[in-house]
């Protein structure tokens, strides 16, 4: 019964990607112009298409706080990462804002999937490269984006946490907002990872919450101040989460 589920609302799933070739040509054609700000509105309008026909598909129950904290201009959203349905439920609760992914590069292979994160602007990031000048080429190329203009949202703890328990950021995501200095926007997600990873099969009708935090600016920051902004940004995630996000000693 799990599979027929999976296999079910996984086509589902897809189908409504492929509902939005309609949106290729009008991308293609504002990123052949340098028109950033027709490409954004494009983008925006291409996730709220997407994440509609995926909430309906998941019969997602969003409680989602904060949206007075989106900033106007390109920011970095930092979030936990608990499931798959992470990116609908972010995208919710971005809608009208576009934003880019950072994703792991397994990703890029993604059928319909992998190519649509590459034309909202998201970039692969290499999980199994020795060389750390291949993450290095992906942050820059993200704060070449941020500079003109585009958001980008990024998971730093580099996994599905699978719970309400969360790992510790990693601190190499946090230099796409320092060096093109622009506003950190922490989110809390929970609740996400009952809709697939809690049972291993796609479950309908679940409710998850999140939480928009209100953003940090990075610019002028002090080294000490840098070195400070993964702790100060995990622990703004965490305070959303039951126990903190640790493990319940009890």
């Amino acid at each position: 019964m799990k599979l027929r589920g999976n296999v079910v609302n996984g086509v589902r799933l897809l189908s409504s990607v492929v509902k939005l070739n309609r949106f290729i040509a009008p991308l293609k054609d504002a990123r052949d112009r340098d028109d950033y700000e027709k490409e954004r509105e494009l983008i925006a309008e291409v996730s709220a298409a997407w994440i509609n026909d995926a909430i309906d598909i998941f019969d997602m129950k969003l409680d989602i706080k904060g949206r007075e904290n989106i900033p106007e201009g390109p920011c970095v959203f930092i979030a936990n990462h608990q499931g798959y349905a992470d990116i609908p439920a972010l995208l919710k609760a971005l809608e009208g804002h576009a934003t880019g992914f950072i994703a792991k590069d397994g990703f890029v292979k993604t059928p319909f999937l992998g190519p649509w994160i590459v034309r909202v602007r998201g970039l692969f990031i290499p999980t199994d490269s020795r060389d750390p000048r291949e993450s290095l080429k992906i942050i820059n190329e993200g704060v070449e984006l941020i500079e003109k203009g585009f958001s980008l949202t990024i998971f730093p703890e580099g996994k599905r946490s699978w719970s309400s328990v969360m790992d510790p950021l990693k601190p190499g995501s946090f230099k796409l907002a320092t060096k093109a200095e622009v506003p950190i926007v922490p989110i809390t997600i929970d609740g996400t990872y009952r809709m697939f990873e809690d049972n291993g099969c796609i479950t309908r009708g679940q409710s998850a919450s999140i939480t928009i935090h209100e953003p940090i600016e990075t610019k002028g920051l002090s080294r000490h101040e840098q070195a400070e902004l993964v702790s100060r940004v995990e622990e703004i995630i965490r305070s959303a989460l039951p126990n903190r996000g640790f493990e319940d000693e009890e």
